[in-house]
């Protein structure tokens, strides 16, 4: 199957979640990803689904995968004029949860290596009793390949994101009705 090319991932984010794929179930990451960004008929569906608002659109969102509830991992394009790969990473959870989880593709990337998906970083204040992150090698080296100046830990990268977007809940609780 070939996605129209508006929906086919960048080359860094098509690797890791190649990597990820074969992870599902070994790891305790509770992230699926999907082969090509969800369309923007779709993500508008979810979006609106998800707020309780007819009246928005998903056009602020690049939906790439989701976790076992349904929750959502996307690109959130807030920064106009600046590449996707430059956007933060966000989780939108199936029972309310949000939070910004990196602060672009790179950091995203190294979140990944480091052991935690989209919904363990959004969550990380309030982590499962018998969770552990595992550095995972091939989404390291994805990392390195990809983004070698954007390596940092998960702790740091999450809180990065979350003094950078610190707006973020409120911005998408105004939405909600």
């Amino acid at each position: 199957m070939t996605a129209p090319e508006d929906r086919e991932f960048p080359a860094a984010l098509a690797a890791a979640m190649a990597v990820r794929l074969e992870c599902i179930g070994e790891d305790g990451v509770d992230f699926e990803p999907y082969e090509y960004f969800l369309s923007a008929d779709e993500t508008t569906d979810w979006f609106r689904a998800w707020t309780g608002n007819a009246e928005v659109n998903g056009d602020g969102f690049r939906v790439f995968g989701q976790d076992g509830t349904g929750g959502y991992a996307a690109f959130w394009l807030v920064r106009p004029g600046r590449e996707l790969a430059q956007q933060p990473v966000v989780f939108l959870g199936s029972e309310g949860e949000t939070g910004v989880v990196a602060s672009d593709m790179g950091a995203f990337l190294w979140l990944l290596a480091e052991g935690f998906g989209p919904w363990e970083a959004a969550t990380s204040d309030k982590p499962e009793p018998d969770w552990a992150p595992q550095v995972n090698r091939d989404l390291a080296a994805v990392a390195e390949r990809f983004a070698p100046e954007h390596r940092a830990s998960a702790a740091a990268i999450i809180a990065q994101a979350a003094r950078e977007f610190s707006d973020f809940e409120d911005t998408i609780e105004k939405l909600c009705r």
